[in-house]
């Protein structure tokens, strides 16, 4: 590891964390969900670390990788790989990839709990039955309690970094096990999201007589159960590997499951 002074300020930080809160889900695509956002919060900074035009070049393609959890919780994990590469620069690219990726599940579930259901549930109610009873203030609360949530969206990339500067340090000795470990956290996260995410279905059967075996129920939920699943995911894998776009992907996937609903294939 090669060694490098941090030149990343408090204000450097700040406006990474405003340029996030505006942009967060601003340029969301199917392909990379959130990463060309974060391009975008992070690409004044990263010139800043990387003054040499090939450097930054890398660390943005290093960036605009697949990306995708919930915005308000997203600037910890952002932040902490900013000081990765802050503190030891392209030597750390692996690493800030596979930590996002470890990452960015576990904080989806907490984010999506606290931002999605549980402010808005909390702050909505009081502000909305304050306005049915025709008190403005019901408006300010939801008001103020926005405000307040984007400012400390801001600043908790100040956070971010140094928790992330401290435990690059603290692991620098050990970086390649802990990209082997964050790489493995990371796949195995994504392989846990098949059966729960990815539904495919098949209504083929075969009958003998009296006796009709439904392939789905009477084969596959009894040996694999999300074979099928694990199938799909395969397939469009190897697809990307070869340079598919993801649009035509999602195309192909809509035209085959459209003809196999029709066909009584898939259900």
């Amino acid at each position: 590891m090669s060694e490098r002074t941090p030149v990343l300020t408090k204000q450097d930080l700040n406006r990474c964390g405003r340029r996030w809160c505006t942009m967060a889900v601003g340029t969301f695509n199917y392909e990379t969900q959130l990463a060309a956002s974060v391009v975008y919060a992070e690409s004044k900074a990263l010139r800043k670390i990387y003054p040499n035009d090939e450097d930054y070049k890398k660390s943005l393609n290093n960036q605009f990788k697949y990306f995708n959890t919930m915005p308000y919780i997203a600037n910890f994990v952002l932040s902490a790989g900013l000081a990765m590469e802050d503190q030891d620069g392209l030597d750390a690219l692996d690493a800030v990839q596979n930590m996002k990726v470890s990452l960015m599940g576990p904080l989806a579930g907490i984010g999506d709990s606290i931002g999605w259901i549980l402010l808005p549930t909390i702050f909505g109610s009081i502000s909305a039955y304050m306005g049915q009873q025709g008190n403005p203030a019901g408006l300010i609360l939801w008001t103020l309690a926005y405000l307040l949530l984007w400012i400390w969206r801001t600043t908790w990339w100040n956070y971010g970094y140094k928790i992330g500067a401290n435990f690059f340090s603290s692991m620098s000795n050990q970086i390649s096990a802990f990209t082997e470990a964050a790489s493995i956290l990371g796949l195995t996260v994504v392989g846990a999201m098949i059966p729960t995410t990815v539904v495919l279905r098949t209504g083929l059967s075969f009958q003998y007589g009296d006796v009709v075996l439904s392939v789905q129920e009477g084969v596959l939920d009894v040996i694999l159960p999300y074979l099928l699943p694990v199938l799909a995911t395969l397939a469009v894998y190897k697809l990307l590997n070869k340079g598919v776009k993801m649009t035509y992907i999602i195309l192909g996937i809509l035209v085959l499951g459209c003809l196999g609903a029709a066909t009584g294939i898939l259900v």
